[in-house]
């Protein structure tokens, strides 16, 4: 269970981030364009936000590196534990939408690449060393 909440969590952070990024891309009208540094945004976030967490450090220390993430696919594999706790509620008749949804987003990510896939990517090389699959 404990891994289907992380995934829960990391989803959030991956899909907040790409809001941020997707309103400075330059498809953006100019008139509602943001210029946001991601990197900055994630270090005021971890210090002293409601949602600051180790996690979101991981998050800023790669954005640092390579605010970019260019090192990173965005490829995100899964261990089965996140399987094993999605089986878990359904046996126990538990709605897990947002466990179920990051879960479902990981797949997806085998596929159709995102920067939040690649922020997945960096969290997860950050607090275990977890490398990308082979494409």
């Amino acid at each position: 269970v404990h891994n289907g909440i992380e995934y829960g969590l990391m989803q959030a952070y991956a899909e907040g981030f790409d809001i941020l990024k997707g309103k400075s891309g330059e498809h953006v009208v100019e008139e509602e364009r943001f210029d946001i540094n991601l990197t900055d945004v994630a270090e005021v976030w971890r210090r002293g936000s409601v949602i600051s967490s180790w996690l979101l450090d991981l998050s800023a220390i790669a954005l640092a590196k390579d605010g970019t993430l260019e090192g990173f696919s965005g490829s995100v594999a899964d261990s089965g534990e996140g399987q094993w706790t999605i089986d878990a509620a359904m046996e126990e008749k538990v709605p897990a939408n947002v466990l179920s949804a990051a879960l479902y987003a990981r797949y997806r990510s085998r596929v159709d690449h995102t920067f939040g896939d690649k922020l997945l990517s960096a969290m997860r090389y950050g607090f275990g060393g977890h490398v990308e699959m082979p494409q």
